[in-house]
This record gives structure tokens, sequence and C-alpha cells, in this order.
């Protein structure tokens, strides 16, 4: 018998930002970009649940959350708390929660910088994994001063959406011959890789709940949705196979930036367009692999086409390539400054770029 878990920390980096900053807390905070008194560009990475209360969240563009501060306090609440995100404060956390879920299980896997699944089917049983991960959350509790939600479910799938029911702090235990009631009065959405297109596709067809969708065949799936169909066919049901992914590796390496305002001054592009490069050139030095194969530039124009073109080279470049990286990028992004790929020559909104294809082996080449 499985017993997997998830662990999900609550508003992370807000709740980070509370722990170090006491004076933050009770307060309504947004980690995210500069909102510039409404005109910031970017967006809100995390909003703690003050915030949230005053309908920010998550992926929203930073001038509507500083539209909706705006009117909180026009009506008397406490304005929100605008930070700029600290990756590096919150890699250090995360490392020690990961520490401390290491202590209880030899299979753990981190989804995320906030998100870890860990196997504990060597308790047994379900009930003594309760007991488990509740000493979990208090030894993260009492060692960082944040909480986080656990979901433990008999795999991957039931354990990260039991994870969220409670929310915060909380944990739901759903056993094995409790998985497929316990998913059927869901909307569609809550099961993973469900995302807005494919839930309309499914709204159109009068599903909206996973009961409903159990009352198609695999075949019936299929057709509809692909390969995907069928993968629906047995999460609707409660099954998931899924290992615990040990030593999960980074799959990407990148950096993107909204511009304060859409632009088509080539130097200024290509000045923050090598500082990208840069930044992301010098985390690929630090991660410990030693090559990587691809390349890829991504640029939205002002009329928020977003588009990306990649390439991946024979030759791995190495720790020491920093110019043939540079350069090489460079060349995928100069087609977007003149007609080729830019034929309206529309302003450009954003630009990043991002390396894939990493190997910890020396380059034969």
């Amino acid at each position: 018998m499985r017993i997997i878990a998830h662990l999900d920390m609550d508003a992370f980096f807000a709740s980070v930002e509370e722990k170090y900053t006491p004076a933050f807390r009770g307060k309504p905070l947004a980690v995210g970009s500069d909102p510039k008194n409404g005109h910031g560009r970017g967006v809100v990475s995390t909003a703690n649940y003050k915030a949230r209360e005053y309908g920010i969240h998550s992926a929203m563009p930073i001038s509507q959350a500083w539209q909706a501060s705006q009117l909180a306090k026009s009506q008397g609440n406490p304005e929100v708390i605008f930070l700029p995100v600290d990756f590096e404060l919150y890699g250090k956390v995360s490392a020690n929660v990961a520490e401390i879920v290491g202590q209880y299980s030899n299979l753990v896997e981190q989804a995320s910088v906030d998100e870890f699944y860990f196997d504990l089917s060597h308790y047994k049983t379900f009930a003594k994994a309760g007991q488990i991960t509740k000493k979990i959350k208090e030894e993260i509790k009492k060692q960082e001063k944040i909480t986080c939600s656990i979901g433990v479910g008999p795999n991957k799938l039931i354990s990260k959406i039991a994870a969220g029911v409670n929310k915060p702090d909380g944990l739901l235990i759903v056993r094995q011959n409790e998985a497929e009631t316990f998913l059927e009065s869901m909307e569609i959405r809550k099961i993973p890789g469900i995302g807005p297109k494919t839930q309309e596709l499914l709204n159109k067809q009068y599903i909206f709940f996973v009961k409903d969708l159990k009352k198609f065949s695999q075949q019936q799936l299929k057709e509809k949705l692909g390969k995907w169909g069928l993968e629906l066919y047995y999460k609707a049901r409660g099954i998931d196979r899924s290992p615990i992914e040990l030593g999960r590796e980074a799959k990407s390496i990148g950096e993107q930036n909204t511009f304060e305002q859409d632009t088509f001054d080539i130097i200024f592009i290509g000045e923050e367009f090598e500082k990208y490069c840069k930044s992301v050139f010098e985390r690929f030095v630090k991660s410990g692999f030693t090559n990587f194969k691809t390349i890829a530039v991504t640029v939205r124009l002002s009329d928020f086409t977003t588009k990306t073109t990649a390439k991946s080279f024979p030759k791995p470049f190495t720790t020491k390539d920093w110019q043939k990286f540079k350069m090489e990028a460079l060349k995928l992004l100069l087609p977007y400054l003149d007609k080729r790929k830019n034929p309206k020559l529309k302003l450009i909104r954003l630009i990043g770029v991002s390396i894939k294809g990493f190997s910890s082996e020396k380059s034969l080449f």
C-alpha cells in the first residue's frame, strides 16, 4: 500500500517576509514587482491571506493589486505592503523545510520552492502517517515560524488535491477506499493539468465536476482530448501511479522582465537583454551543471502576442562559453527587432532568455 504526502507552504513568500520582519505580521502583504503607484507592469508572486481578503492573488497584474489596495484603504482598511521577491531568502527557508521532511522520509521530491511530495508507506497505516505529518507541521512551525498544509493519500494526485482543501495550516487524510468518492464532487479544474482551455472545452460538453467526467469511457475521452484524455480517465477515478522523483533537477534556468513602457529602442533592449543573459549564465555556473545545449528567447509584443524561439546546439555550452552564449542568444532575439519575426515592427513589452538541456558530464568535444 502506498501512502504519499504532499506538503504545500502557506502563502510562502509572504509568510517568510513576515517571519523576518515582525512589523509586517498581521498586515496585508503582496510579494512581486513594484506597483509604482498603479503603473507597475509585473504581477503578484504571492499574497498573504490578509491581502487575499482584498481580492489580491498570485499572478494578478500588480497594477490591479495596487488598485485593490487603494480601494481597501479608502474603506478604512490597512493599505497593502508591496515587497520585492527575495529568492535567496526563500531558498534558504525551503532548504530547511526539506531537511525537516527528510528526517521522516527517505523518498522526498521537491516539486517547487514551496511544495514537496514524500513517501510515508513505511509507516504502514494512514493513522501513523497522519501522526508523522502532524509532527512535521509542528517542527516547521517551531523552527521557521511559518505554516504549511499537508494532504495524505494513496498517490500524488490525491495528496496534492487534499493539501489544498483545508488551507491554511491544514491537514487532510484521504485513504485508498475514500479516494474516488473524495474527487467526485470537485470541479474538474481541481485535477492538476486541467487548465482554462481544457476546462472550457469540457464545460461546453456539460462536464463541470469530476463525477461528470466519469460518465465517459476511455475511448470517448481519448477522442476528445487525445492521450491526455486517457490520463484523465484514470485521474477521475483517483488512480495515479506516478513515482516520487528523487533529486529532481532544474529543467531550465531563465529570466524575463516586462519593460516600464513598450519600446523599440534597440540600444535599451540590447542592454537589458545582456543583463538577463548575464544573470542566467551566472546562475548556470553556480548550478553545478557543467554544460547545456538549448537556448530559448521569449518576446512579448505590445498587443500581448508572446513568441518563443529556441535552438539546440550539437556542441554544448560550458561554464567558459559566456561570450558564445551571449552571441547565440542575441542571434535569436534580433529577428524580433526587424521584420523577420516582427513584420509590423510592433513595440516590445517583454523579453526573456532561458537555457535547458543540462548535463553534469564533461563535454566530449
